[in-house]
């Protein structure tokens, strides 16, 4: 598409970001987020799928041995941040906040649960490894 042809904001879009088994992946992901998010004119939603993000993928990269991935897409006003790993089990069901925290564990899906319209989780296979993916919905309005 040339650089000049205008871009249409509500088009459908995604991007996966496949990240090694390494905590600095992490930052990586939130900081690539970040900047689609901004490109794509969807700044008002960088701080919560920012932390979103950072729980799902850090979950991910935390309780698995093998490489992870995050997913980015946007179709009809709702933004779904998820992240896949090679492990096939379920989460852990979230907690409830309050009680958590002052825990150093535990609060991932809770903040996902207390900040996202809406989340869940789906087995998943990718390049023939079998996994899931947990996900969750920011709408824009």
């Amino acid at each position: 598409m040339p650089e000049n042809e205008p871009v249409d904001p509500a088009a459908p879009w995604e991007y996966t970001l496949y990240i090694p088994n390494d905590l600095r992946a992490v930052t990586v992901c939130r900081r690539t987020l970040r900047l689609i998010l901004t490109m794509h004119g969807l700044i008002r939603l960088v701080d919560t799928a920012e932390l979103l993000a950072t729980e799902l993928v850090s979950n991910a990269v935390r309780h698995t041995k093998r490489p992870a991935a995050l997913r980015v897409r946007w179709a009809a006003g709702v933004l779904r941040v998820g992240a896949w790993d090679a492990d096939p089990g379920p989460p852990e069901p979230p907690g409830n906040l309050d009680a958590l925290t002052d825990s150093e564990e535990g609060r991932g899906l809770a903040l996902v649960r207390a900040c996202a319209d809406l989340w869940g989780w789906q087995p998943l296979a990718r390049g023939g490894n079998r996994g899931k993916y947990v996900w969750c919905d920011l709408v824009a309005a």
